[in-house]
């Protein structure tokens, strides 16, 4: 058991001979627990160095060894749900020494990504993707005559989706040789069960076990009666025994639970398991944070790890983030309306949802990795005039689309949403930004969508979603704003109505969607002309203050238009959209983020890369005008 994150490289000398998983399968079993071992302390290591998931890779590292192994990787495929575990993983399929770049511009993914390694198999960051994939693959290494195998792993977060489910159901009802791992790190493993757990799982799993069922079905099948009361003699048997009744009705051979930090039984296991027909489920139980105490003692806390190198000064007061902002916020309203529920997607904490769940418990509901659920109970609450605050990450909300627009804004239903982390997100990369709310939000009939410039902006506009009568989105950034002092009140704002700061007379004029606000006022500080151009605080990119635009293209003849989310059917694309049906000649030039897939890094050099900071406006205006 660890008990600091070492700040000195530790000795790994069995795990500095695996350069990759083909040097694995070199040592003699014996040797795996001393890798796991080695594996874990290094983990702590790159990990105290880059920060990054933390508690995830260490609660999966026996299992990642058994895994590279037992199958012959690259050409058997293994598929990571999330990714978030997939730290291990990255160690041993050659990028051990690049971990300390994870997460940093031009270093390592935090997530796997094929274009980084053929080890990679498919790109992750939202969960529950892991099943639909591997299945997938398995059917197409089957159509080419390949005898590849292909394993999933799979949380037992992910497998709160309805995805996973709509997998597993598919699934099973084939004869696609396949297998499914759920690793479940939501209990501890009780001493008392372990040698039966162990028992079962090599009975179940065994070839003889697979043989006798087979052969078993082939005589029994004659005989009605006699084949009816064995399947279901097996059926009890397994159910009652096993916690795997669900997984064997929709068809898989159920084999478990396993304790996942046993490298010898992972390993017997899967071998086992690998040359068995037909789709397949292992359950493992896991601990997160396995083998560090804090990350043990503290799952939530350790799920993921700043960096140890970063000087943190205790006398300097930590700025509040829009998800404080809005945190604080939602309980407010909740005291003042007893309509209000709050639902979040599994987000709690990062949504900053915990005081509201503690005072508001009966009113707050934690649907799970279920996002389209998310959005249609809280229509169905809307129906029965409540008062539902989806809280949801911008990356998230993507996923319950078709209930935006089918339950929610068709029948104009009064929902909130109180979308997350809009535009780029920074470390976690293109696959967590939220870079296309307004664009999908934008030609949804009945949508608004607010856009505040600092936290202030942020409380009054959530309180004006809050009490507009119909379906209302307010997005926010991660991280913190300009600091601005937070009213209290429960004031509202016009809807629609934008906030002149700087009525300049150079015929040129900023537009505003958002936080990018604050750049934009340092770049016109920094511009000899800079007091003499308009400035224009949008705050709403649906509906846009129509009136102001108009009179403002009257003496205007150049537009800057600012927005973190694509650019492509954006705020700036609304604009030039409205000029455009009023038959208004105005040249517009848009910023914001471009047709690609902006990589990992600070969020203040993904801005620097698009030209969305001071630097880049500054020079887009010098170059334009």
């Amino acid at each position: 058991m660890f008990h600091h994150i070492p700040t000195t490289r530790p000795s790994t000398p069995l795990l500095d001979t695996i350069n990759e998983p083909a040097d694995l399968r070199l040592l003699d079993a014996k040797q795996l627990p001393q890798l796991a071992t080695e594996l874990r302390h290094y983990l702590l290591y790159s990990v105290g160095q880059s920060g990054g998931h933390f508690g995830a890779g260490l609660g999966v590292v026996e299992l990642t060894v058994a895994l590279h192994f037992v199958y012959d990787t690259p050409e058997d495929l293994l598929v990571w749900d999330v990714g978030h575990q997939a730290y291990p993983h990255k160690a041993l399929t050659g990028r051990r020494e690049q971990l300390p770049s994870i997460r940093q511009k031009e270093g390592l993914s935090p997530f796997p990504k094929r274009k980084e390694s053929i080890f990679d198999t498919f790109g992750v960051g939202h969960s529950s993707t892991s099943i639909s994939a591997a299945l997938g693959m398995a059917i197409a290494a089957r159509q080419q005559g390949s005898d590849k195998k292909v394993a999933a792993v799979i949380g037992d977060g992910a497998m709160t989706a309805g995805m996973a489910f709509e997998a597993l159901n598919h699934a099973g009802h084939t004869d696609t040789d396949m297998l499914v791992i759920l690793n479940d790190n939501d209990m501890s493993i009780s001493e008392n069960v372990g040698g039966l757990n162990k028992y079962l799982s090599k009975i179940l799993s065994s070839k003889t076990y697979a043989v006798m069922r087979e052969g078993s079905r082939k005589v029994l099948s004659n005989i009605p009666h006699a084949w009816e009361l064995a399947t279901k003699t097996e059926e009890h048997v397994k159910g009652f025994l096993t916690p795997g009744i669900l997984f064997e009705e929709l068809g898989f051979n159920y084999v478990g639970p396993v304790d996942g930090h046993d490298v010898d039984a992972l390993v017997r296991t899967l071998r086992n398991m690998r040359e068995l027909k037909g789709p397949q489920f292992l359950h493992i139980i896991t601990k997160k944070g396995k083998g560090f105490e804090p990350a043990e003692q503290e799952q939530i806390k350790y799920h993921a790890l700043s960096p140890q190198t970063t000087k943190v000064n205790p006398n300097q007061k930590k700025a509040k983030s829009f998800s404080n902002i809005f945190g604080e916020w939602i309980c407010d309203q909740a005291a003042a309306d007893k309509k209000l529920f709050g639902i979040t997607p599994a987000m709690r904490e990062g949504s900053d949802l915990v005081k509201f769940s503690e005072d508001y418990a009966d009113r707050y509901f934690d649907v799970a990795i279920a996002e389209q659920h998310a959005v249609t109970l809280a229509a169905g609450m809307a129906c029965e005039g409540s008062k539902p605050v989806v809280a949801i990450y911008s990356t998230f909300l993507q996923r319950g689309y078709d209930q935006l627009v089918h339950d929610v804004a068709i029948q104009n239903l009064d929902v909130t949403f109180a979308v997350d982390r809009a535009g780029v997100v920074g470390a976690d990369g293109p696959t967590h930004a939220g870079a296309y709310d307004i664009s999908f939000m934008r030609c949804i009939p009945n949508m608004v969508i607010a856009c505040p410039s600092d936290e202030n902006e942020c409380r009054l506009l959530l309180n004006t979603a809050y009490q507009f009568n119909g379906p209302a989105a307010v997005r926010y950034p991660r991280g913190s704003g300009k600091e601005v002092n937070v009213t209290a009140k429960q004031e509202t704002l016009e809807i629609g109505k934008a906030k002149v700061l700087q009525k300049g007379q150079s015929g040129i004029a900023v537009l505003c969607f958002g936080p990018l606000l604050e750049e934009a006022e340092k770049a016109l500080s920094e511009l000899a002309n800079g007091q003499d151009i308009t400035l224009v605080d949008m705050r709403f990119a649906k509906p846009l203050d129509e009136t102001l635009l108009i009179q403002l293209a009257s003496d205007h003849r150049y537009f800057v238009t600012l927005e973190d989310n694509a650019i492509m059917g954006g705020a700036g694309s609304a604009v030039s959209e409205f000029f455009a049906s009023k038959d208004i000649q105005t040249n517009v030039t848009f910023l914001g983020i471009p047709d690609e897939c902006i990589e990992h890094g600070s969020q203040k050099e993904q801005w620097a890369e698009m030209g969305i900071d001071a630097a880049g406006i500054k020079a887009t205006l010098e170059k334009r005008f």
